[in-house]
């Protein structure tokens, strides 16, 4: 027996932009995921030369404090980044994308600014990383007809931003208890 089934333009649009939204989330991970691993190789290396050069610091010196200062943009950078790939791992439906992702696009778009001399080949990643969770967002918008409060993104952008520095500063005040370390990158 067949039953007559009309499936009018719109219904097969969506039905096609939904489906694109999946390959394009999965590959701005796997992007994310590369990212994270150079980053938190850097840490690694920087705590562990830092570790070195702190007992003979010298505040005074520059070569010192860039240093404090570089391990400090990697280790935020890299919090950053694992916020947004927990919160990408809240995604379970379409429904879900626009509550998620708006806020932290961001979030990557300042850390790739803040890497943007540190490691070009990264900041260059999370702007298409960036690129393609709006174009997400966009899509994943129109087939459920959310709308969006840039505002409100902004504010849950900027929060996350401060919670995360002041996370940094803390765990780096007790990796480095005898300096100053907020003082020193805050100068």
């Amino acid at each position: 027996m067949l039953v007559k089934y009309s499936v009018n333009s719109i219904d097969i649009e969506n039905i096609s932009h939904s489906v694109t939204l999946v390959p394009r989330l999965e590959y701005s991970m796997n992007i994310l995921d590369d990212i994270i691993g150079v980053l938190d190789e850097k840490q690694i290396q920087l705590k562990k030369s830092n570790q070195d050069l702190i007992h003979d610091f010298d505040d005074s010196d520059k070569l010192y404090v860039d240093a404090l200062k570089l391990e400090h943009l990697v280790v935020f950078s890299l919090e950053i980044l694992l916020s947004v790939k927990k919160n990408m791992g809240k995604i379970s439906n379409i429904g879900s994308i626009p509550k998620v992702l708006p806020s932290t696009i961001p979030m990557i778009r300042t850390v790739s600014a803040q890497l943007f001399d540190l490691i070009p080949n990264c900041s260059q990643k999370l702007s298409e990383i960036s690129v393609h969770l709006g174009s997400i967002v966009i899509d994943s918008a129109a087939l459920t007809t959310a709308r969006f409060d840039f505002s409100q993104s902004n504010y849950e952008s900027s929060s996350k931003l401060d919670e995360v520095k002041l996370m940094v500063d803390s765990k780096l005040n007790k990796q480095y208890p005898n300096l100053d370390f907020l003082k020193l990158c805050n100068t």
